[in-house]
């Protein structure tokens, strides 16, 4: 996702970004893929999935961090009008797209009290989670977001060793975590220097004329 994000920073908001942050960008890239890709297979549907998840999610980040800094809003003010458009979304097409990927209907879920309490609790974190998301993407941008929120994976991953036993848990999967490590702080420090990541300017050149 980060790179489909940079794509879009670049191409729309001629973003442009220095040797330095490109290469620590790779360097997360590199850890995150390393600790985290264990087997890769890869069919139509799945790649429709993904491909549709990626770009839809990266041009929704994309847009909170434009919109807030278009119209200056803060977190809570966009978050409070778009959310109503995402459910209303969620709940037309949530259904259809759960029948074809997983040919199980919702209607049809047999629901009881843990379920529902459950559900319940899935929807009070999304809530706090699209929050601080908004309030991370409109203090800095949706790849930094993006790169920062790896961090997230890291943990998931280590909570999950910590939790659920160390099957997973091997040297490759330790540098990847290093190196994700690295590559985050090294990005940090690249993207807040001068010229870390800037906007182009394009001036037009003017003719003034003099009358005498």
């Amino acid at each position: 996702m980060i790179p489909v994000s940079c794509l879009l920073e670049v191409c729309l908001d001629k973003i442009r970004y220095s040797r330095d942050t490109k290469l620590s960008i790779g360097v997360v890239l590199l850890g995150v893929g390393v600790c985290t890709v264990t087997d890769v297979s890869v069919n139509m549907k799945g790649f429709v999935a993904a491909f549709i998840a990626v770009w839809s999610t990266s041009l929704q980040q994309y847009y909170v961090h434009y919109l807030q800094r278009k119209y200056s809003l803060s977190s809570f003010n966009l978050l409070g009008h778009t959310a109503p458009a995402q459910a209303g979304s969620l709940l037309l097409l949530g259904p259809f797209l759960d029948y074809w990927l997983t040919n199980n209907r919702v209607d049809q879920y047999a629901y009881d009290v843990p379920s529902s309490m459950f559900i319940l609790l899935s929807c009070t974190i999304a809530v706090g989670t699209n929050l601080s998301q908004f309030i991370c993407i409109g203090r800095f941008t949706a790849v930094s977001f993006q790169v920062l929120g790896h961090m997230k994976t890291i943990l998931v991953l280590i909570m999950g060793f910590f939790f659920f036993g160390r099957e997973g848990l091997n040297l490759h999967v330790i540098i990847g975590m290093i190196i994700a490590v690295v590559g985050m702080m090294w990005y940090g420090s690249a993207s807040s220097k001068p010229g870390g990541k800037e906007r182009w300017s394009h001036s037009l050149p003017t003719n003034k004329t003099e009358s005498r």
